[in-house]
């Protein structure tokens, strides 16, 4: 009898993972549609410049203000599957006519409207993933967390993969429009995953007031040490990062003449693998170091890596040099971003989870949002050994402030680690 249920439970928390990995693919498929891959649609179909095709990064500020309904997705219940998947349902449908809108527009006479499908496509990506997240945090044992966090991660990572590298692939030998429909297909898995998906383990009473929602979540982040530095730490972090990716694939599509396809394979393909290298390597090495040196030394290795790019200024189009230049500067990329994770998990009160995780994740995209248009100028006024220099330049503000927050960092990842094991106690 006790294997019957052995088995039963190893059966329940594997469909669980795979339910929390498809709505990870969901959930990462719109955020390039919004963002490199719309860029990449104008830089392949029109002759709009550079600066033009940089103002683009704009339509993703709803990723960095996703906190301000954040409460409201906590306050109001959809009158169908619950407060969780109820609003995963709507922003997943939502999502699929909007990316299928992208269809029936074209760069060259409707740059506006395109504009306003991306800002609404943006919109509805931000608030499933907020739904999505707290979702998963609901359905989770604390003993399923650490696998469940890393079965979403890849799924969306994988999404990211498919809609802006693969689908590339579409778009090079079909069509544009052939690509958007595709991806608003696609789509649809996160709908099965989420027919299929549990009740959370406890049916959660709704905040009742304004205060409940944000008052309180504020009150209890501003009364950690320096929280105003920390949050000007997270805003600029990666910034520089941020900038020098906003136009990667713009640079190697005209300055290097890289195509489209070999952009949707290479590039994508090897960034994934790289990205998935750093993050590894970074965790293990957090372990190892702990958050304050780790946030040191994988800050200044982002920002050396930022110069990667550069060569093939001189060497011109290589493929082995420009796998070798992606998968280096993913690495670096991503060493740093279980870092800032990591302390910003640390920023967050148990209590109050949802609603400071977002505002924090959206306070650390501000710098990627704002960064992509300056970075089109820099490229249209100096020239693209600027644009590398910048990006470089852009990462040096956060190490300077770092020091004065190192007992702060310290502070606040120890009193994470001691509150997650009091947790696992009781």
């Amino acid at each position: 009898m006790k294997k019957i249920r052995a088995v039963i439970k190893s059966l329940t928390i594997q469909k669980n993972m795979m339910i929390i990995f498809f709505l990870g693919i969901a959930s990462g498929l719109p955020l390039p549609l919004s963002s490199g891959t719309l860029k990449l649609w104008f830089s392949d179909t029109t002759d709009k410049s550079v600066a033009t095709i940089g103002l683009l990064g704009l339509v993703s500020v709803p990723y960095t203000l996703k906190f301000l309904w954040a409460p409201f997705m906590d306050r109001w219940v959809p009158p169908f599957l619950g407060r969780r998947r109820g609003w995963i349902l709507i922003f997943q449908l939502a999502l699929m006519c909007a990316i299928a809108s992208f269809a029936a527009l074209s760069p060259a006479s409707q740059l506006q409207e395109i504009a306003m499908v991306a800002v609404l496509v943006a919109f509805l990506s931000a608030s499933l993933d907020i739904a999505t997240d707290a979702y998963r945090t609901e359905i989770l044992k604390p003993e399923e967390r650490a696998m469940g966090t890393a079965m979403g991660v890849n799924g969306y990572r994988i999404a990211m993969l498919i809609s802006g590298g693969l689908a590339l692939v579409i778009a090079d030998w079909w069509s544009w429009p052939a690509l958007f429909m595709t991806m608003a297909f696609t789509m649809s898995v996160g709908l099965i995953a989420n027919f299929m998906g549990p009740a959370p383990l406890q049916d959660h009473k709704a905040p009742g007031t304004l205060r409940e929602c944000v008052v309180l979540p504020m009150k209890d982040f501003t009364s950690h040490k320096r929280w105003f530095l920390l949050l000007i730490f997270i805003v600029l972090y990666k910034i520089g990062d941020a900038f020098a990716a906003s136009l990667t694939q713009t640079f190697l599509n005209r300055e290097i003449h890289v195509s489209v396809s070999e952009i949707g394979v290479l590039v994508k393909t090897m960034g994934l693998l790289g990205t998935l290298v750093g993050t590894t390597l970074g965790a293990l090495l957090i372990q190892r170091i702990g958050w304050f040196r780790a946030l040191w030394m994988f800050g200044i290795g982002q920002a050396i890596t930022n110069l990667i790019y550069w060569n093939l200024l001189w060497v011109g189009k290589n493929t082995w040099i420009l796998a070798m230049d992606i998968f280096i500067e993913n690495v670096g990329g991503g060493m740093s971003t279980p870092a800032l994770l990591g302390m910003i998990m640390g920023l967050c009160n148990p209590k109050f989870t949802a609603f400071q995780f977002a505002l924090l994740t959206s306070v650390s995209a501000v710098g990627r949002v704002f960064s992509e248009p300056l970075a089109g100028y820099v490229v249209h006024y100096f020239g693209w050994e600027a644009y590398f220099v910048s990006a470089v330049l852009l990462a040096i503000p956060a190490l300077v402030i770092l020091p004065y927050l190192r007992e702060t960092i310290v502070e606040i990842t120890q009193s994470s680690k001691n509150s997650f094991m009091k947790m696992l106690k009781t």
